[in-house]
């Protein structure tokens, strides 16, 4: 499984199409966490799977989305509906409800990747907006790999960030 896990895009469409053409076709799923402020048909935001952020108006974007890609649970949500910015224990029980395998949100515009409950709970931060210690534009690549889930940060121009680069184990229920 290979995934690209993107946020926060807030209305600019040249990453998103940038991110299209390069691992369209070689992933297993684009996912968008909210706030694009694009509408499903805008030819930027087609081919991503996305939830509805607190800046996308209107009925384009459910507030979350459960995917199963080989054998693994997604949950993708924006976060502002499960108070993120607060604490992470409601996302934590949703996720749980869910027997979600990933957990994947944006909102916060802050990337971060850790273990809770057997689930892997990544903010790929903000394309186009970061906040907190590391303000880069980022996105994520989540890969499965024989000792667990390789999580790579990228910047906005395709370069990992390799100090935030981890495999963590998953361990199926």
């Amino acid at each position: 499984m290979k995934l690209v896990v993107v946020s926060d895009s807030h209305s600019e469409r040249d990453c998103l199409m940038h991110l299209k053409e390069k691992y369209e076709g070689s992933v297993d799923a684009l996912i968008h966490c909210g706030d694009s402020e694009l509408t499903k048909d805008d030819p930027a935001i087609q081919g991503f799977e996305t939830v509805r952020g607190n800046c996308d108006f209107g009925p384009d974007f459910p507030n979350e989305r459960v995917l199963d890609i080989d054998g693994y649970r997604i949950f993708v949500t924006h976060g502002h509906l499960y108070n993120i910015k607060m604490t992470l224990m409601n996302l934590r029980y949703r996720a749980r409800e869910l027997k979600a395998d990933f957990v994947f949100f944006g909102h916060s515009h802050e990337l971060g990747a850790e273990m809770m409950d057997n689930a892997l709970v990544l903010n790929p931060g903000s394309i186009s907006l970061p906040r907190g210690a590391i303000r880069v534009k980022t996105y994520a690549l989540i890969e499965s790999v024989p000792e667990g889930v390789l999580v790579k940060f990228m910047d906005d121009q395709d370069k990992e960030l390799t100090e935030l680069t981890q495999i963590f184990p998953l361990f199926k229920a």
